[in-house]
């Protein structure tokens, strides 16, 4: 038997994303000793900052927006604490909005009322069928983000269940449960009217990881509409990285520790007991605890020898599938862009999208592999909200393409050939993001320009920045019914547990998946002891 080491941690946290920042801080802040090890320079996982194009144009190179997080638990454990450490929300009443093909647009507002009145302006009876959605989400809310944000497999949840099973009565329970697996499409068909709402609710399934035509995408749909009302679209003043910087302050405050280039290689097992990681130096750490922010096929396929990891969990960890691939555009601006209507301007994430065919289209090409005709594009105006991005009167778009194929095999429109090993070119990259900014420019006449320098990053480019982006997928995984609720990460496993002893596993690969929430890392933090 192996000699006893003294554990330089209570807790080693692999990866320095959202959910790992969150279970150090909430840790540290109870007492124990952490560690987190980065093996990139940064910290951060998917919060960065950086002057990717001019000096003075502050980009958040990946994520962007918090609604997620600040309507979480997470946030009501440690935002007081961040907010004393520097950070600093900016916000809108006017979160998202859509601009269709032909220039007509509509907003959603923070205002349930607002929301209502424009919708039934739109078509008779559209206001009362979002009402009817908004009031649906909100009369299931106990069961609903029982599901989407506690620990599945756990007496709690299960008591939640049962008591709606005998309020409700079985049979109308299990209708409920049945009809939350619709699809988006299949609700907009049924209850919307109006191409301009379609067009507005359809594109956010796409920030779920889904479809509109995936099971469980309307539910999905009503719940970020629900949310967007609730908490906005909040945006970080000075770019998302200030997030990290409050996250350290809070932890280095309580006694934690924060390294980068720290590349772990492997997780130090002994008679099924994780003890440590071994860092690529050759160097050893040692902790009574291990978590990991890694997705499965890091986890089960490269950090642990393979004897130490069950060949179920091996299979399946094998067998875990990968979403579609993003691309992100990042523009500097010598004026804001003049859209078809002025409303626009203040609106936080718009949608360039004819709807949810348009949508359906385009996901099903990027599954193919094709390069969509017409992709889904998202815009985000942070100049438009905090004047700290970009120098006066100047601003930066973040523009992101939720449906690009991981690799390339053609193009949807027959204008771009893909290079015969289906990799990312910077060529391919160029071309392609030349065709989704002519796209916006055709709204924007003053775009063309007003550009001052671009920086694009492909899939392939996401995933060297991140090893967790895997062929540039942000959602940790395809986040498909199989790969989610009580199946994420792996049938195999339950919760956040592994097969290993004192070995945890969180993030965006892990139930309740991504978005920013915190919500993996708060509960193995309240599974560790924090309080």
């Amino acid at each position: 038997m192996a000699a006893t080491r003294t554990p330089v941690s209570d807790v080693l946290i692999v990866g320095s994303g959202i959910n790992s920042l969150v279970c150090a801080a909430l840790l540290a802040r109870s007492g124990r000793s952490v560690c987190v090890i980065e093996r990139e320079a940064v910290l951060g996982g998917c919060i960065r900052t950086e002057e990717l194009t001019l000096p003075g144009f502050r980009h958040d190179t990946l994520s962007a927006a918090h609604p997620l997080f600040v309507a979480g638990p997470a946030y009501a454990a440690l935002g007081p604490a961040l907010h004393a450490a520097g950070l600093e929300y900016r916000n809108s009443a006017s979160p998202t909005g859509v601009l269709l093909p032909d220039g007509r647009h509509l907003v959603l507002a923070t205002s349930r009322a607002a929301n209502v009145e424009r919708f039934e302006r739109e078509a008779h009876g559209d206001g009362a069928a979002y009402a009817a959605a908004m009031k649906e989400v909100q009369e299931n809310a106990e069961v609903v983000f029982a599901l989407l944000g506690n620990e599945l497999w756990s007496g709690g949840t299960g008591k939640a269940l049962l008591k709606q099973a005998w309020k409700r009565g079985a049979h109308p329970f299990a209708g409920f449960l049945g009809a939350s697996l619709t699809s988006c499409r299949a609700w907009l068909d049924g209850a919307v009217r109006s191409d301009t709402l379609r067009a507005l609710l359809a594109p956010w399934v796409l920030h779920t990881g889904l479809g509109p035509d995936s099971p469980l995408s309307a539910l999905m749909a009503k719940v970020v509409a629900f949310t967007l009302e609730a908490v906005g679209m909040p945006l970080v003043r000075g770019g998302n990285a200030n997030t990290v910087a409050a996250f350290r302050s809070v932890i280095e405050a309580a006694g934690g520790e924060l390294r980068t280039d720290a590349d772990v290689v492997q997780v130090l097992v002994e008679d099924g007991v994780a003890r440590g990681v071994e860092l690529a130096d050759g160097s050893r750490l040692h902790a009574r605890e291990v978590v990991c922010n890694v997705t499965p096929t890091q986890l089960y396929g490269r950090l642990l020898a393979p004897a130490d990891v069950p060949e179920a969990v091996a299979g399946q960890a094998r067998a875990w599938r990968y979403g579609k691939g993003n691309m992100q555009i990042h523009l500097a601006l010598s004026q804001p862009p003049r859209w078809p209507a002025a409303e626009l301007s203040e609106v936080v994430y718009l949608h360039l999208s004819a709807g949810p065919e348009a949508v359906s289209r385009a996901v099903n090409e990027a599954e193919r592999g094709m390069l969509p005709a017409e992709p889904t594009i998202c815009v985000s105006q942070p100049s438009a909200i905090d004047d700290s991005r970009a120098p006066p009167g100047q601003c930066v778009l973040w523009i992101q393409v939720p449906e690009c194929p991981r690799r390339v095999r053609g193009d949807a429109a027959g204008l771009i050939d893909a290079p015969a090993d289906g990799a990312w070119t910077e060529a391919l990259r160029e071309a392609y993001a030349d065709r989704v900014v002519e796209r916006i420019a055709r709204h924007a006449p003053n775009l063309r320009d007003g550009i001052l320098a671009r920086r694009v990053l492909s899939p392939s480019d996401l995933e060297r920045m991140n090893v967790n982006l895997v062929g540039g997928d942000p959602y940790g995984g395809d986040c498909a019914i199989d790969q989610s609720f009580l199946w994420r990460p792996l049938r195999a496993t339950r919760n956040h547990a592994t097969p290993i002893r004192h070995l945890w596993h969180i993030g965006a690969s892990t139930h309740p998946g991504p978005g920013l929430g915190g919500v993996s890392g708060f509960h193995v933090a309240r599974r560790l002891g924090a309080r």
